[in-house]
Formats: structure tokens, C-alpha cells, sequence
């Protein structure tokens, strides 16, 4: 396979947009079959931070806050995720990628999976499936594996999960054969401008689908289900946990999940993944194990033995008689409710983040209504929010940092009761991502 997109990158006059993890295996990748010429461009300096492309003498590097004002002239721009390209005039710009290029020559055995909450989950969940079954898997893509870190190794009887994000999906023009999108909610739009732009960059999954394709999606989720009409050629199949009599439609019958009259997974058996989110994860796997025609007993063994990914409802353990939890990776609200739902025991919220024009009135509505006593709130969407909950029952904390929260939710909560992380925000003005946060959080629990 990897041999099919050689033959599209050598030769060409090319630049690597963006030397983040992505961008750096591509340079990597390419360089160990040709030493061309290319240009490397990102905002920040790399020289540095990449000994190795100072020692590089057929590499241009271009960096500062005009490095995207120099992309004319270039066959392909291998562009990176995290570039932001909004303020900028994309059309006649020949874009590609890592996803883009890997469609292009072989898409048969590629199962995407796309949402604003839950694709990392259930990617790991499907991967974890395939590999019970026996199967040659690879799990790639926004998860934090480059897909040209094992390019090589893949061979033609490989089957790739890739989770894909808004920004991978962007610029794309070949669909995965298997394509899921879980939900649709609010998100990003410090990227892609506009809610609407965020969906269609998300709906791109499905958009160049064959009628030899899958297309996945939950009915009783919106707007996802609004977007849905003939334009989409993947065979559907849809997702609801309300009961359905159509075919082709994985449904809860009581607890029971069931597709075209077929049995598949009893809620009530006991699993790791709490909540009805993580519900819609297990019925999206049991989905595409159906399509792939896998052993039902084997993938319900994969998702009994799935242990929930780090920063996701994360138990940290229990200090001085507090439950504490770790969910760094809410960064809507919808994520947030979800949680607390779950857990149900949360007796303090640690939330707030960097404010990203995200409408927080559902989550105001929620959190007045007193389901959670206390209510400890971090810049900048925290403070925001705390403001304007008016409910005595409700103690209010306006915090500055993740260590004056921790150590106030040490003081305040219940013994017995839960103390959870979950930001409703993204991290980027006080750590690098949520990862970051999530670790931090979990060594002040530890230590306080």
C-alpha cells in the first residue's frame, strides 16, 4: 500500500503545512525513500526544536505568523490537522493528507469513525473487536497515531479503524467504505468558523460514499439525523435507542440491543463503560461487527474486557473519603451533563476552560437546577457560567487555577460523594491539551 502513495509524493514539489506529530512522520516517511527537496512551514520556530532538518540540506523551512502566506507553487501541500486555514483562501491550494492520500489508493478495508463526542471510545472499542476476531487491525488517525507511522506494515488483508476529526475530514475527497458518525453537538469553532461548517466538515465521511459503502448514524441524535438524504449514497445503517420495527436499524428493544431481529448485547450485563454515551458506542461496535460478519460472542468479549480510555469518566481513586474522577476530555457541554449523569454521586464539579463561542446555556439550565452541590469554577467559560447560576442551594467557587480547585473541592465535598473533572471548555489557555490537564488534575488529587 504505502508503495501506491510513494508513487503520488515522489517527484512532486512539495510542502509539509504544519510539524506537529502528523507533519513530522511525514517529513520522516518521505525521507526514508528520497531525499527531495521540500519545505517544511509552521507558525512556531522548529530549527531548535528538530536538530535533524537543520542537517537536512535539501529542506526549506519557513516559520513565523505569515508562514501561511507562502503556499503558491507547490504540487501538494501535505497539510497537518492543527492548521488552521479560515482566514485564508483555500480553493485553487492543492491540499492533501495523510487520510486524504491513504482513501485515494485504498479505501476497501477502512472503517471511519467520526463524532464531536465518543470517536476515540468507540474506535478503540471496533479495533479491539477486530483483534478478538482474529484480525489484522491498525487503530490510526486523531487517536494520536500518524497513519504514516505504520504505513509499511500494513498489507492488503489489514483492516485500519481511523478516528477522523473535523480538520482531517475538511479538505478530503474519498470516504472510508465503513463510515460512523456518532453525533453532532457544538464545537471547534475557533476553527472552522461556523457550527454549520463544523458539521459538513464532519458529514465529509459519508460525502463521497459509494451504494457499495456503509454509512452509520444515530436517528434520535440532532441535527445529525436532519442532515440525512438521498445525496448520501452509503448503504444506511441507523442507531437509535428508542425501539424501531425498520430494518437495517440497531435498536434497544427493553435492554436488549437488537439488528434485524438479532439479539446482540444485554445493557444490564456488566461493562467498564458507564452511561447512555457509552451505550451508543457498544451499539455502534456491535453494528459494524454485524456488516463485517464478525462472531458476535467475540466482540461481546471485547467489550466486557474495554477498559474506558484516560481523561474519559476516569476513576482516580479515593483520598480523605472523596470519589474523584477525571473527564478532561469534556470540552462541551453535552459531554459535561453526560457525565454527571452517569456517575451519578457527583457532589462537586471542577469545569471551565477557554471560551471558543460554544453556547453554555444548556449546561447553565442543568447545573441550576441543583443536581450537583458544588460548583467550583475555572476561567474563562467557568467564571462566566458561575456568575449567572442563581440557586441558593448551590455553593459557587470562582477558582484561578487547577490547584487552588483541587484543593478547594477537598474541602467542600461530601465524603462518599463524587468530585469530578469534566471542563465543558476546551484547556488550551492554561495547558497544552486536555491530556495535559487530565494529568495534572490526577497528580494534585493525588498529592493534595
Amino acid at each position: 500500500m504505502y508503495h501506491k502513495i510513494l508513487e503520488k509524493l515522489l517527484g512532486k514539489k512539495i510542502a509539509i503545512l504544519g510539524f506537529g506529530m502528523e507533519g513530522e512522520s511525514s517529513y520522516h516517511f518521505i525521507r526514508r525513500y528520497s531525499s527531495m527537496p521540500l519545505t517544511i512551514m509552521d507558525k512556531k520556530d522548529i530549527h531548535e526544536t528538530h536538530p535533524e532538518l537543520r542537517e537536512d540540506p535539501n529542506v526549506t523551512i519557513i516559520t513565523g505568523e505569515d508562514y501561511l502566506s507562502h503556499l503558491e507553487g507547490f504540487d501538494l501541500i501535505l497539510k497537518s490537522p492543527g492548521v488552521i486555514t479560515k482566514d485564508i483562501d483555500v480553493k485553487n491550494l492543492p491540499f492533501t493528507s495523510q487520510l486524504e492520500l491513504l482513501l485515494e489508493v485504498d479505501r476497501e478495508k477502512i472503517i471511519g469513525i467520526t463524532a464531536t463526542k465518543g470517536k476515540s471510545t468507540t474506535s478503540s472499542l471496533v479495533y479491539q473487536a477486530l483483534k478478538k476476531n482474529g484480525c489484522d487491525a491498525y487503530l490510526l488517525g486523531n487517536i494520536g497515531k500518524p497513519i504514516f507511522e505504520e504505513l509499511e506494515t500494513i498489507n492488503e488483508d489489514s483492516w485500519i479503524v481511523i478516528e477522523m476529526s473535523a480538520l482531517q475530514l475538511e479538505f478530503v475527497h474519498h470516504s472510508p467504505h465503513i463510515a460512523a458518525i456518532l453525533n453532532l453537538y457544538q464545537d471547534h469553532l475557533d476553527h472552522s468558523g461556523s457550527v454549520r461548517h463544523y458539521h459538513e466538515n464532519k458529514l465529509n465521511i459519508f460525502k463521497h460514499q459509494t451504494k457499495d459503502d456503509y454509512r452509520l448514524y444515530f436517528q434520535d441524535i440532532e441535527p445529525l439525523n436532519s442532515y440525512m438524504n438521498d445525496s448520501y449514497l452509503g448503504i444506511p445503517y441507523r442507531m437509535t435507542l428508542l425501539e424501531s420495527k425498520d430494518s437495517n436499524t440497531t435498536f434497544l428493544k427493553g435492554d436488549v440491543v437488537t439488528l434485524n431481529g438479532k439479539e446482540l448485547f444485554d445493557r444490564k450485563q456488566t461493562t467498564s463503560l458507564l452511561g447512555e454515551h457509552n451505550l451508543r458506542n457498544i451499539m455502534t461496535t456491535l453494528t459494524i461487527s454485524e456488516i463485517l460478519g464478525l462472531d458476535l460472542e467475540k466482540t461481546k468479549e471485547a467489550i466486557l474486557e474495554f477498559k474506558p480510555l484516560p481523561h474519559r469518566m476516569e476513576f482516580v481513586g479515593k483520598y480523605h473519603g472523596i470519589l474523584y474522577y477525571n473527564d478532561a476530555i469534556a470540552t462541551i457541554p453535552e459531554a459535561t451533563i453526560s457525565a454527571i449523569q452517569s456517575l451519578k454521586k457527583v457532589d462537586t464539579l471542577i469545569f471551565g476552560g477557554m471560551d471558543r463561542g460554544i453556547d453554555y446555556q444548556k449546561l447553565m439550565d442543568y447545573l441550576e437546577e441543583g443536581n450537583v452541590r458544588n460548583l467550583i469554577c475555572m476561567p474563562t467559560t467557568g467564571h462566566k457560567i458561575g456568575k449567572q447560576i442563581d440557586n441558593p442551594d448551590v455553593s459557587i467557587f470562582l477558582v484561578e487555577t487547577l490547584e487552588e480547585a483541587v484543593l478547594k473541592a477537598r474541602e467542600v465535598t461530601s465524603p462518599g460523594k463524587i468530585c469530578l473533572l469534566s471542563p465543558a471548555a476546551s484547556s488550551y489557555e492554561y495547558f497544552k491539551n486536555f491530556e495535559e490537564k487530565g494529568n495534572a488534575y490526577k497528580s494534585l488529587v493525588k498529592n493534595s
